[in-house]
């Protein structure tokens, strides 16, 4: 590549940033690490009605917490800046001026009643209305008026918005890294809006003026942006720019049916679409890490919808996605998203967590059930990890070390025979005279027991765990024991006994 890969993530600040969102950003970001680049974030707050105060700070914190940070971005190295579109619209006018001083683009006067009444035209007709070539010099533009009633119009305060003057009868050859070539009737586009009489610019003008101006060498973003490329392509044109490579990533589906991943199929079926959770007056949408995800199993998942590197090779660390992503095995097809896969993800990264880590995060779980213990959590938790998709799972997992049971499981108190008593208060004589408690004395011990007096695996251990645990589940069994110590073994025993 000749000049430095600079790339960008611009999202609008209206509210949570969706999961696909963040999958762009990361795709942006992993460009620019393997090729030495730069990944910068732009704030487009141009849209000043659908502002929502927070979404910007959300943006940042989601970008940090995930570990793709920009290296340029609102106050912080602010080479091209502002980087807040709100902060630079003295710039877009002059861009749009220049438009229509080269004939690339007019002013247009119609009232949305104008407007209106032209589609409702159209629909009588059977037709769509569509503002462009056809029409637009029969509709109130200064295509149509005079040079000093124009001037006169935008002197006297007339609403007014810039419109792009789309050439005609031309098919434009565009190339897209992920599509390949793609062609586009210039016939079939609307003259889009590029400026506004409030004085703001749209989207359509202010991205390709601060591509221009920050210098972006490859633009990457949803396939929902595709048809913006021939009017951006254009604009690149009209201005005598050089335009940046387009690449044009696929949709994330729904899990199951069709159609694009919204925030109702993480509400129906249980999951975040959000990576932070998001507070409204509505209620609270949940985000993966308050679920309980590491940031690291999310980057691993998103990274692997709509790419892959051609190996079987499923787990990434996010130094080895930026050495080996290549923008060229992105696919065109969606990429469809699975909520029990990314429960997955979130397993094995638990498992590369270190046991203190975990004890660390566990500990205000177990102080928030009111416990207070001195039993090894260390311990505890390198027990039951392995069972666990989430910290959060942990409770369930393990509350059975530090409450007795109260109850017993209905289909596992089947194992209580006639004998069982009998042989449960053996057993408890025989860890009475243990003194070196270790699992493995426990173990050999009570087998040596059990061999020696010719008793079945089945009528002790069964019965054991059911006294101890409540139910027939749980790490090894002599584990447990060790953890619980001697004396509440032997209670737990006798309360069996009793109540069995």
């Amino acid at each position: 590549m000749s000049k430095q890969v600079r790339v960008r993530f611009a999202p609008s600040p209206t509210g949570p940033l969706h999961i696909g969102g963040i999958r762009t950003a990361l795709f942006n970001y992993l460009f620019a690490k393997k090729n030495n680049g730069v990944f910068y974030l732009r704030i487009e707050d141009t849209d000043q009605n659908r502002f929502v105060a927070g979404a910007e700070a959300y943006i940042m914190e989601s970008l940090e917490w995930l570990g793709i940070a920009p290296s340029e971005t609102v106050e912080k190295n602010e080479k091209f800046g502002p980087y807040r579109q709100s902060e630079r619209k003295e710039i877009y006018k002059q861009y749009a001026n220049q438009l229509i001083n080269s004939g690339w683009a007019y002013y247009s006067f119609d009232t949305a009643e104008d407007l209106d009444v032209q589609r409702k035209q159209h629909e009588a007709e059977g037709k769509t209305f569509i503002y462009n070539w056809h029409n637009r010099e029969k509709l109130d533009t200064s295509l149509v008026i005079s040079k000093e009633e124009t001037i006169e119009r935008i002197t006297a305060g007339v609403d007014y918005v810039i419109r792009f003057k789309t050439p005609v009868n031309e098919t434009l050859h565009l190339h897209d890294i992920i599509r390949g070539d793609i062609k586009f009737e210039t016939n079939l586009l609307d003259d889009k809006v590029l400026f506004k009489s409030d004085g703001m610019p749209t989207y359509h003008l202010a991205n390709i003026v601060d591509d221009h101006l920050m210098e972006t060498s490859h633009v990457i973003r949803g396939e929902e942006w595709l048809p913006s490329m021939p009017l951006h392509s254009l604009l690149y044109k009209a201005f005598g720019w050089e335009a940046p490579e387009f690449a044009h990533l696929p949709l994330i589906l729904k899990p199951i049916g069709n159609g694009k991943l919204s925030k109702r199929d993480g509400d129906k079926m249980g999951f975040p679409v959000f990576p932070l959770e998001w507070e409204t007056e509505d209620g609270i949408s949940s985000g993966y890490r308050e679920k309980g995800f590491f940031p690291e199993a999310v980057v691993n998942f998103l990274a692997l919808l709509g790419w892959n590197d051609g190996t079987e090779q499923e787990i990434f660390t996010l130094e080895e996605l930026c050495e080996k992503f290549d923008l060229n095995r992105v696919h065109k097809a969606g990429a469809k998203f699975d909520p029990e896969k990314n429960k997955w993800f979130n397993h094995h990264y638990l498992q590369e967590q270190t046991n203190e880590s975990l004890k660390k995060s566990y500990i205000p779980i177990l102080i928030e059930k009111g416990v207070s213990t001195t039993l090894d959590v260390l311990k505890i938790v390198s027990l039951i990890k392995e069972r666990a998709n989430f910290i959060s799972e942990f409770w369930e997992l393990s509350d059975y070390f530090f409450v007795a049971p109260s109850s017993y499981d209905e289909k596992a108190a089947k194992n209580w025979k006639e004998e069982t008593p009998d042989l449960m208060w053996q057993l408890i004589s025989v860890i009475e005279c243990i003194e070196n408690f270790s699992s493995v004395t426990i173990e050999t011990i009570v087998k040596d027991w059990m061999t020696t007096n010719e008793i079945g695996m089945g009528k002790v251990m069964q019965p054991l765990r059911l006294s101890l645990v409540g139910a027939l589940k749980g790490p090894h069994l002599f584990d447990i024991i060790e953890v619980i110590g001697k004396d509440e073994t032997i209670k737990r025993l006798e309360k069996a006994i009793a109540s069995l």
